[in-house]
């Protein structure tokens, strides 16, 4: 299979050549020339069997092909379990029990198995460079930490992740630079995009990416969906609708794909935060990106979601189809609190912030009368926001071991401006 840029002034690229690329030289998005057409899937013993089912056509003559199996085998090696929840036909798909408790796990580990393949006979090191609103620096440093020929740059905005994925991302050292930048995730996204189309500057010091722009970090994130959609069908014979907490848009994409493909997935709901970009448009309005505002689930503090583009590319640009397929609201602060404390109360159940959007927009749908089986996308362990947490069930969360022992090592960042010349003269270093 090729993949083309969303922008069409790229050369088609193989899935190798546009995982090692990280993003179009023309500055566009790579997807399939043609998506695979709809399969009737079946669910694997586990992720890593149902992943390496449902990945294989895009696989398809490419240099990696024969390695899908052992590479899906290295990286799901944690489970996504799907829970019930405490009222009927509701569930959660818990996305955090890889090595960083979050989501990002899935695709990071995934891309650095690729990676380390694809470089196995390259001389010249190779530098990852990943913008981080708070979980994907953490987990894209654990993926790719000591692996040889490869280094991380990580930029995240400074004061607006959590002191714990502060402290994940400062951690790991070694090949593992962290900057706290002077600015917000989208300043930080902007000058990750900008390296990458510096041409100059990618001739001497080469560069690839790790933020959900790359298609080694989105495909794989397709295949938790897919097992827990088949799974239920096998079980239960249903359907299962989502609803995902999206800031990026990269994990929903996902989920969309997943569904083009043939995955048994009904609806799929969008919950962001008070960053309104998302729900603004689906409610008709224009796609007006703006500023970053910062929030409790700092994760989607996200102005300017990449993904966007491949999702118009999706539904061929029709904006009318596009806003039928699915529905997005948002949670403020105050209601993201209100329901971290309620479902606590009421059902003993601890979410992190961004699980806790979610849930709020499941709970309306259920108030307008939406049926169905429906889960919520758990996208991090509620140990990482303990400041947040705490205080509002009135109790310690407990560390899983994984998150323990990162927090256990010393860890550094350092300062940058939000100054792509700044950024560029440490990228020669």
């Amino acid at each position: 299979m090729n993949f083309i840029s969303t922008r069409h002034a790229a050369p088609v690229a193989t899935l190798s050549q546009a995982i090692a690329a990280g993003l179009a030289p023309d500055g566009g998005l790579y997807v399939p020339e043609a998506l695979p057409p709809p399969r009737d899937l079946s669910p694997g013993s586990d992720v890593a069997d149902t992943a390496a089912a449902l990945l294989a056509p895009f696989f398809q003559g490419d240099a990696l092909a024969a390695e899908l199996p052992a590479i899906c085998r290295e990286a799901f090696d944690f489970p996504a379990p799907l829970v019930s929840l405490g009222t009927p036909d509701d569930y959660v798909l818990e996305l955090f029990h890889g090595p960083t408790a979050a989501f990002k796990d899935f695709g990071a580990r995934f891309l650095a198995a690729a990676m380390a393949r694809l470089r196995r006979h390259e001389a010249k090191p190779l530098t990852i460079l990943v913008a981080t609103s708070g979980d994907t620096g953490a987990a894209v440093a654990a993926a790719f930490h000591r692996q040889p020929g490869l280094r991380v740059v990580v930029l995240y905005p400074d004061g607006r992740v959590s002191p714990r994925q502060a402290h994940q991302l400062g951690c790991f050292g070694d090949n593992i630079t962290a900057l706290r930048v002077a600015g917000s995730f989208d300043d930080c996204q902007a000058l990750v995009k900008r390296a990458l189309n510096d041409a100059e500057l990618q001739a001497q010091a080469p560069l690839s990416s790790a933020n959900s722009i790359s298609l080694g970090r989105l495909l794989p994130q397709m295949s938790y969906y897919a097992h827990a959609a088949l799974t239920h069908r096998a079980a239960t014979g249903r359907v299962l609708n989502f609803v995902i907490p999206t800031g990026n848009l990269g994990n929903a994409l996902a989920a969309i794909l997943a569904r083009a493909l043939g995955v048994p997935l009904g609806r799929i709901a969008l919950a962001t935060n008070a960053n309104r970009v998302l729900p603004d448009f689906f409610g008709g309005g224009d796609y007006a990106p703006a500023s970053s505002i910062a929030t409790l689930a700092n994760a989607m503090d996200v102005g300017a979601p990449s993904n966007f583009e491949r999702l118009r590319w999706l539904f061929g640009d029709d904006d009318a189809a596009l806003r039928a397929a699915f529905t997005a609201a948002h949670v403020d602060d105050a209601t993201i609190r209100e329901v971290i404390a309620r479902r606590y109360r009421d059902h003993g159940e601890v979410h992190c912030p961004h699980t806790a959007t979610a849930i709020k927009v499941l709970e309306d749908l259920r108030a307008q009368g939406e049926a169905g089986d429906w889960a919520v996308a758990a996208t991090a362990h509620p140990a990482k926001f303990e400041s947040v947490v705490e205080p509002l069930i009135g109790r310690t969360v407990d560390v899983p071991p994984a998150l323990a022992e990162l927090l256990a090592r010393p860890a550094h960042a350092d300062p940058i401006s939000a100054d792509y010349g700044a950024l560029r003269k440490r990228l020669l270093q």
